[in-house]
């Protein structure tokens, strides 16, 4: 039974949040609509990540996919935005939204694993370019095709890709508008695993899981560590690592790690 005052499972108009253990699940609820990225999906996730998620202290870890086969997330809902008419100056305030939203989860203070259970485009994969690592079912398809439209990526697309895989590829990608099958992906070091889609979702949990048996406070500062070190030069990182491994050296979780490698048991952590 639950003792604590969040709920194991929430049902969102665009989305599922449910507790399974230390890992909240996330997941993109308009199957119907190839879970793009409309209705209100967007305040769903900021109430699923920092509302739900970052207040229950259960939570270690959060695993997102998408409902059904098909798709992760498609990305803009076209059909919803077809005939929508702003200007440049309105759309350059209003992305800022997104682009804070999207920040939000990449720098999210506990791991998140995306599970790309189908195709991942546009503002989709921008999103799982978010995530800390990414698994995908075996047909799952990725891109950025978003100037077939006439448009760029700009939830963080031309910004994170060519981080992950290299300019050169990232921008045929972007150019060409072309889709990438998960073998592809695997790759460019898109993803880190390709499994079967009847597997996808047992296995990203399992790594969900495992991330969530660490010691909170290291995964946490470590993450941190890692994603200021990739966004600066390398004295500017190694310093931020000595002030992360200095914050960790007088916790509760190090003295336990270390107390249970000595005894040779299994650590319990607090993340204190």
């Amino acid at each position: 039974m639950n003792d604590t005052p969040f709920p194991d499972r929430v049902e969102l108009p665009t989305l599922r949040y449910e507790v399974q253990g230390h890992v909240a699940i996330v997941t993109l609820n308009r199957p119907e609509r190839m879970n793009t990225l409309g209705g209100t999906m967007k305040p769903d996730l900021t109430r699923a990540f920092f509302e739900l998620a970052r207040a229950d202290d259960r939570v270690r870890a959060v695993l997102l996919t998408g409902a059904g086969e098909r798709a992760f997330c498609a990305g803009a809902d076209i059909k919803e935005r077809a005939d929508h008419q702003i200007c440049a100056t309105d759309f350059f305030v209003a992305q800022k939204s997104t682009h804070d939203l999207f920040r939000a989860i990449e720098e999210f203070e506990k791991p998140v694993v995306a599970a790309i259970n189908g195709v991942a485009l546009g503002g989709g994969l921008e999103l799982a370019l978010c995530c800390d690592m990414r698994l995908a079912a075996a047909h799952a398809r990725l891109g950025l095709p978003e100037v077939r439209l006439g448009v760029i990526p700009a939830a963080g697309g031309t910004q994170r890709l060519p981080r992950l895989i290299g300019e050169a590829r990232a921008k045929a990608l972007m150019f060409t508008a072309e889709q990438i099958d998960a073998a592809q992906a695997l790759q460019y070091g898109l993803v880190t695993q390709v499994l079967p889609a009847d597997q996808l979702h047992a296995a990203a949990l399992d790594v969900a899981q495992r991330i969530a048996e660490m010691p909170p406070l290291a995964v946490r500062f470590a993450k941190r560590a890692v994603n200021r070190g990739m966004q600066t030069d390398l004295d500017s990182g190694l310093e931020y690592e000595r002030y992360a491994a200095a914050m960790l050296v007088d916790t509760d979780d190090r003295k336990e790690g270390m107390r249970a490698f000595v005894e040779k048991r299994k650590p319990v952590f607090t993340g204190r």
